[in-house]
């Protein structure tokens, strides 16, 4: 009965002699930018396992947001390493014609 109420108490907790996790391996969420770190970089390498992973870790609505932020940041340094206006940047990289 006492071994039941200790094993009780400790549930979670590895017993005495048993080896621990590794700290440093312990598994955090995503957050969403990792998740359109992963999933932009993914689509540029057409690597679809990937994709399909960083999609699972965020909401889709998530996900979006996380990949609009990503392609923002991206112009806007591109922009600034070219001396280009954004829209510029933005319009070269979509193949369109200049505005």
């Amino acid at each position: 009965m006492i071994d039941r109420f200790r094993k009780f108490w400790r549930t979670g907790k590895p017993e005495e002699g048993e080896r621990t996790q590794d700290p440093t391996k312990h598994k955090r969420p995503h957050n969403l930018f990792e998740a359109a770190a992963v999933y932009v970089a993914a689509c540029a390498e057409d690597d679809q396992d990937e994709m399909d992973e960083a999609t699972g870790w965020v909401s889709p609505e998530a996900l979006s947001f996380g990949v609009s932020e990503l392609a923002c940041r991206a112009v806007i340094a591109l922009a600034r390493e070219r001396d280009e206006s954004p829209r510029d940047v933005a319009r070269t990289l979509l193949g369109l014609p200049a505005a």
